[in-house]
């Protein structure tokens, strides 16, 4: 009888290293040939790209889907960015790792994750609870201590941990929240989706310079609404 449960319990194990494996072996490939290819250079973004379990961070149904180049749908009408979005906002915020970043849209926590792989403080705000507390849940779990999650209204910021060398938007916006800005801290930089209430807006990089916002044009990109109470 011990023989047969040893046997089993190293059935499972094999078939839980090969799949940890796999799953590796599709973040490698998701980072070659979806940043990569597409211009991403950074070290420090591709290596957390490299090592954050993207499939711990999508439901259930659609683990097989999660290294795949494209948003998945995460549940309360929101959804997990492309990875190459994810990696693209990621390098363009020149962060340190001393920097503390500010999220506004933790979703799943994944884009958190990333950050807290390369900063040394990462701050995340969700309006959504559902999504604030599994995602505070699951971060927690996978260790990452330098993460706080904070369930509100991202467009009020967090002013009691400001102010924050970075700062970035994960939803479409048509102005940029003056509390941001009075919480970015001098040469910060905010990346967010900005324009028009449409299915493209531009993303947009601010660098704070003397109290004065420079912008950088990037690229097109489709985002959900960025959200606030009740509306």
């Amino acid at each position: 009888m011990l023989k047969r449960i040893l046997f089993i319990m190293l059935i499972f194990f094999t078939a839980f290293v090969n799949c940890q494996s796999d799953y590796s072996e599709r973040r490698e490939k998701m980072v070659r040939t979806q940043l990569e290819s597409r211009g991403i250079r950074d070290r420090a973004t591709l290596d957390a790209m490299r090592k954050v379990p993207r499939h711990l961070f999508v439901p259930e149904i659609a683990k097989g889907k999660a290294y795949i180049d494209a948003p998945l749908t995460i549940g309360e009408g929101q959804t997990i960015s492309q990875p190459f979005i994810v990696g693209f906002m990621t390098e363009q915020l020149k962060l340190k790792p001393t920097d503390r970043v500010l999220e506004i849209g933790t979703g799943s926590g994944y884009q958190a994750a990333v950050l807290a792989e390369i900063v040394s403080e990462v701050y995340t705000i969700e309006i959504i609870e559902s999504l604030g507390s599994n995602a505070a849940s699951r971060l927690q779990n996978l260790g990452y201590e330098n993460v706080k999650v904070k369930i509100g209204d991202g467009y009020l910021g967090w002013p009691e941990v400001s102010p924050f060398d970075a700062i970035i938007i994960t939803a479409g916006i048509d102005h940029i929240p003056q509390p941001l800005i009075d919480q970015l801290a001098e040469g910060g930089r905010l990346i967010v989706p900005e324009g028009p209430r449409r299915s493209t807006r531009e993303l947009i990089l601010l660098t704070k310079k003397k109290g004065k916002l420079k912008r950088k044009y990037l690229i097109p990109v489709v985002f959900v609404e960025f959200k606030r109470k009740n509306e």
